[in-house]
């Protein structure tokens, strides 16, 4: 579904993505986990069209996607939450998700899928008609979630899901992505802790200083050592 081909970006003189690439297939949660710095933001600005690849190749449903406008990757299917979440904090939770909705056209299939997302966030229903702003952050975030899926899209990138939420809040928010994914939905997940990813996980790259130092699967994976090495870079070996 997508591939990001030997891709780099980066701020002026700044290269925060060194040849980078990675793929995600059809159906899967590919995560992309490091620590500050490593460049996991800007490789999603990059895919979504918020900043241009300097070099590399960046195909999504088959067909090249370098230069192209958010707008225009965000009605073929391409939907990105950016860390922080970036509601609209004076409006109402609905007038929110009817953001999410105001690309599609089909106003009988918007409806259908407005209760679709209530029914996977019930506190949205139960604060439908309040000030978004006044949500904590863990309602701020499956609001933010639920107007996404509204613009109906193939592949769903958040960036840091888990920032600032509370231990129970983050449980909630993963078994909702779960659930999503669950529906056929493809997810690019950018975090920087690793503690919860291993039960969603299709796949895992980690990203260090602009790099991908390690990518396997969560079996591959699963004692943590190699995780921690590549993550922490304290292994020769890691990458």
């Amino acid at each position: 579904m997508l591939e990001v081909k030997q891709v780099v970006a980066g701020y002026g003189r700044l290269t925060a993505l060194k040849a980078i690439d990675i793929t995600v297939g059809q159906g899967e949660v590919v995560f992309v986990v490091g620590p500050n710095g490593a460049g996991k933001s800007t490789l999603l600005k990059t895919i979504s069209g918020l900043m241009t690849p300097t070099s590399g190749q960046i195909t999504f449903q088959g067909k090249p996607i370098n230069g192209k406008a958010p707008e225009q990757l965000c009605r073929s299917g391409l939907a990105l939450i950016p860390e922080g979440r970036h509601i609209f904090k004076t409006l109402t939770v609905q007038e929110n998700l009817i953001v999410g909705s105001m690309i599609r056209k089909n106003s009988a299939e918007v409806r259908a899928d407005m209760e679709m997302v209530l029914e996977t966030f019930p506190i949205l229903r139960e604060r439908f008609n309040g000030i978004a702003g006044h949500l904590s952050g863990g309602e701020q975030q499956q609001l933010a979630i639920a107007r996404a899926i509204l613009q109906r899209p193939s592949l769903l990138m958040i960036d840091e899901p888990s920032l600032g939420l509370a231990p129970l809040v983050i449980d909630q928010v993963y078994d909702s992505l779960r659930r999503l994914n669950q529906t056929g939905l493809t997810l690019l997940i950018v975090e920087q802790s690793t503690g919860r990813i291993m039960d969603l996980a299709s796949r895992i790259y980690v990203l260090r200083n602009g790099h991908v130092v390690l990518e396997g699967t969560p079996d591959k994976l699963m004692d943590g050592s190699a995780l921690d090495a590549a993550y922490f870079g304290f292994a020769s070996d890691a990458a």
